[in-house]
């Protein structure tokens, strides 16, 4: 699974015109899946990502985590994580999950989230999606359970 992550003060999505989805602080949260990824690498990527140490603390360090900074979490799918551009113009997203795996892999990581503490809204999965946001910082980290990068 990959992450692009981003501390936000505020990020919303819509869909057809209509917000689907909406966090005041916390992250925001583009996740993709792979087609080889399984379900304890949402386990997995849920609790990293819940723990991540970059919201300030009262001297302004980044000290402290999601929960504890008192963050929400904004999950959107984005298959197009996968997209490689090495060759040509066109990407290729045959290292993507089909869409039936990619639900399943996308709504265990939104339960894992939710069962750690962590208050989750959510995009829609496979519609086509206005996000916003308010980046924070900015603080934007990327993280891939493969540990690829």
């Amino acid at each position: 699974m990959r992450a692009v992550v981003t501390r936000v003060l505020e990020a919303r999505v819509e869909v057809a015109g209509t917000v689907v989805g909406a966090i005041a602080q916390g992250v925001l949260v583009l996740l993709g899946v792979g087609i080889d990824d399984r379900p304890e690498d949402a386990a997995a990527l849920a609790r990293k990502i819940r723990d991540l140490r970059i919201f300030r603390d009262a001297e302004g360090a980044m000290n402290l985590g999601l929960v504890e900074a008192g963050g929400g979490a904004l999950v959107v799918s984005q298959f197009t994580l996968y997209g490689d551009a090495r060759k040509g113009r066109r990407p290729s997203f045959i290292a993507a999950a089909p869409p039936e795996r990619g639900r399943e892999l996308y709504e265990r990581f939104v339960a894992a989230l939710r069962e750690l503490g962590t208050t989750v809204a959510t995009g829609e999965f496979g519609a086509t999606m206005l996000v916003a946001s308010v980046n924070d910082g900015p603080v934007t980290i990327l993280i891939d359970t493969e540990k690829t990068f």
